[in-house]
């Protein structure tokens, strides 16, 4: 598989850059220790945040402008760290989905960054991001029919799966996910990215038998 950036998202958004790697996992229920370290970090994150302070993030900052230069309302349609934020900040916690989806989520927090997470097995042939277009809805989790028009948006062969803001049920990550893809969507550089896929990583070690096959930038 590659993924590459469709030229009018570079020259949309030239300093977008993608990070990520594929992992072998095993997805199960999280352990009582990874439900114990999301909490102490969700306690911290809502005594530090409000809804002010996380649109200041840079990350949630450069997301929001991404989408503002597409044409599509940042305030409509959050970018998904942003909206976990604010749900942390209110005080109504996190759903825990599995040990690999939580361990997105809690990088995501931690970061600011937006996150998309896919069954590596359930795209078909090589990946694009490109620009959603009207008319061209995927079912997202937990959401139904998301409109993607003006989003960043991941297709493979079979169409659009993915974008910042909700990702498709069709590539979602489940029990049966073997092989994880991972991509952070980025406008700081290399290095902030990196650092973020090694915590990662080495959450994935510790609480989903991870092995990482593959690490990789696009930009």
């Amino acid at each position: 598989m590659t993924i590459t950036l469709d030229q009018q998202l570079k020259e949309t958004l030239p300093t977008l850059l993608l990070g990520g790697f594929v992992i072998e996992v095993q997805v199960n229920e999280p352990a009582s220790e990874l439900l114990s370290l999301i909490n102490d970090e969700l306690a911290v994150l809502e005594q530090r945040h409000t809804p002010e302070t996380i649109r200041e993030l840079s990350t949630v900052k450069a997301n929001k402008n991404a989408y503002r230069s597409l044409g599509k309302d940042p305030n409509r349609y959050r970018p998904a760290a942003e909206a976990l934020l604010r749900r942390v900040a209110n005080g109504k916690g996190l759903y825990h989905i599995n040990n690999v989806v939580d361990i997105l989520n809690l990088i995501s927090l931690k970061t600011g960054f937006s996150i998309c997470g896919y069954n590596y097995d359930a795209i078909k042939g090589d990946v694009l991001m490109g620009i959603g277009e009207e008319n061209e809805p995927y079912q997202g989790i937990g959401r139904g029919d998301v409109n993607i028009a003006k989003l960043p948006v991941f297709r493979d062969d079979l169409g659009a799966f993915g974008n910042p803001t909700s990702d498709s049920v069709r590539t979602m990550v489940s029990e049966g996910t073997s092989k994880f893809l991972m991509i952070i969507i980025g406008f700081e550089g290399q290095e902030t990215i990196n650092a973020a896929l090694d915590e990662a990583k080495k959450l994935l070690e510790q609480y989903a038998n991870g092995k990482e096959i593959e690490r990789f930038f696009v930009g």
